[in-house]
């Protein structure tokens, strides 16, 4: 009787024991799939794939799912135990080839920014490498321009009377004679050139016969006095027009302003006080 008792003692408390140990285990399970499901939180941070960030939400899901299962087992039933054991090493296997694809996937985007911010690079630099040259040949072409430009020297205006000499006073002058000399320049092209001069008197009018007499000077429709054509052959070369005066003209400072091809090439002012 006695050794009934001491053996249906000894079961219990070999059952009480196990109980308890399945207890801890499906606890540790537990543990284990929440810590699990977790982890796809942080790995979904991560990642910028569409694709693999649907994969990993259906996985999540999985765990999830597979948790509440657990919760609803009883800590006895062994086999259900073992089997959501086993689906567990599952998910860890399927995690660990998520996170080799994540880490090989952030190694091509980090390569990719990389090259992109190489080619980025070089094409800064040629950028200012096309940008430098075509400044610099912007500024060659300007020289070129100014180079090949006529240039007037020797800028002379007289006030004659009717027998041709020099008027002593501004009532007596019947014709303006301007003069000066276009320079020698051998880059500048060769042939017909039409010369613009405008006299502008002390009120800062301009002297013409026409008012709709104009040339073409920055976008602007100026008034001329005299048009002059000549034959350019890069040879110093020496000018001179003239401006009959018929209008009253009085004391003061005349400007000759001289145009070719667009561009003022001479300019100067002169006093006739009397």
């Amino acid at each position: 009787m006695l050794a009934f008792i001491f053996l249906f003692v000894f079961e219990k408390k070999t059952n009480i024991e196990l109980v308890e140990s399945f207890e801890l285990e499906k606890e540790d399970l537990e543990n284990e799939y929440t810590s699990f499901a977790k982890q796809y939180d942080e790995l979904q941070l991560t990642v910028s794939n569409d694709s693999l960030a649907e994969l990993l939400e259906k996985e999540q899901t999985k765990t999830q799912r597979l948790l509440e299962e657990l919760r609803t087992v009883k800590s006895s039933n062994a086999l259900e135990i073992r089997r959501l054991k086993k689906e567990l090493s599952t998910l860890r296997k399927v995690m660990v080839s998520y996170i080799n694809q994540i880490d090989s996937l952030n190694r091509l985007t980090q390569q990719q920014k990389e090259i992109i911010a190489e080619v980025t690079k070089k094409y800064d630099t040629a950028t200012r490498q096309v940008s430098s040259l075509s400044q610099e040949k912007k500024k060659l072409n300007q020289r070129v321009s100014l180079a090949a430009q006529l240039d007037v020297t020797n800028l002379w205006m007289e006030a004659k009377n009717r027998r041709g000499k020099e008027a002593k006073k501004m009532k007596d002058a019947t014709k303006f004679h301007i003069g000066f000399t276009i320079v020698k320049n051998i880059t500048a092209e060769t042939g017909d050139r039409t010369l613009y001069v405008r006299i502008t008197k002390p009120d800062q009018t301009v002297l013409t016969k026409d008012q709709s007499l104009t040339f073409k000077y920055e976008n602007r429709e100026l008034p001329y006095s005299i048009k002059k054509y000549i034959e350019y052959d890069g040879e110093e070369q020496k000018i001179v027009v003239y401006w009959d005066i018929e209008e009253f003209l009085y004391p003061g400072s005349y400007r000759v302003d001289i145009f070719a091809d667009g561009t003022l090439i001479g300019s100067s002012s002169f006093n006739f006080d009397k």
